[in-house]
Parts: structure tokens; sequence; C-alpha cells
């Protein structure tokens, strides 16, 4: 019902910058919140970065100074800034949608394509 398209993933050298788009389409209900997930190789799916309906954010230690996550509410977009980028930081990044139907009491939740940021000199 939900799709989500994910873009800017890229290479990049260490202390570079990169922006992830994620753009929301289809049967869309009330959001509840927007956030960026990453998966490195051989390594469990971690949460980096969040954004609720009230506009507040939550991230994870790992990026807290160098990340920030933001969100367009015209375009169901939300947004991840990363900068100040470490090797660290490789991974296949996913967008990911929590939608509450408040008519039918039904919480959603859907995952976008992931999009690979690479960090390499």
């Amino acid at each position: 019902q939900v799709q989500l398209v994910e873009s800017g993933g890229g290479l990049v050298q260490p202390g570079g910058s990169l922006r992830l788009s994620c753009a929301a389409s289809g049967s869309i209900f009330s959001i509840v919140a927007m956030g960026w997930y990453r998966q490195a190789p051989g390594k469990q799916r971690d949460l980096v970065a969040v954004i609720t309906s009230g506009g507040g954010t939550n991230y994870a230690d790992s990026v807290k100074g160098r990340f920030t996550i933001s969100r367009d509410n015209a375009k169901n977009t939300v947004y991840l800034q990363m900068n100040s980028l470490k090797p660290e930081d490789t991974a296949v990044y996913y967008c990911n949608v929590g939608l509450y139907d408040y008519s039918n009491s039904v919480k959603y939740n859907y995952w976008g394509q992931g999009t690979q940021v690479t960090v390499s000199s």
C-alpha cells in the first residue's frame, strides 16, 4: 500500500558528506514517525535516527553531532544529512515509516529498498 523510494547513497571519502532522501507514496495514513536504519556486512540492522510526528528527534550515539534527520511533510519525505563521515558509517541505509490508522486503530510499518553508503579513501 505504501512505497518508500530511497536515494542519495554513494561513495565518499572520510570526512565527506552525503544527504539521503526517502519519499513515501501510496495509501498513507497518519505518520507517527520516520527514521533511518543501517546494516553493515555481517551485522544487525540498527537504528540511526528517528523523527516523530511532533518533530522530536533521536540519534544513535555513534552519529550524534554528525547526522541530522529532517522531514518535509508536504512531500512525505524524510532526509538524513550525514557529515564528517567515517569508514565505520559504511552500510546499507534503510528508511522506515510508521503509520497509524485512527479510524481502524491499526498500525503499519514500511521499509525502503536500501541505499549503499561507502566511506573509503
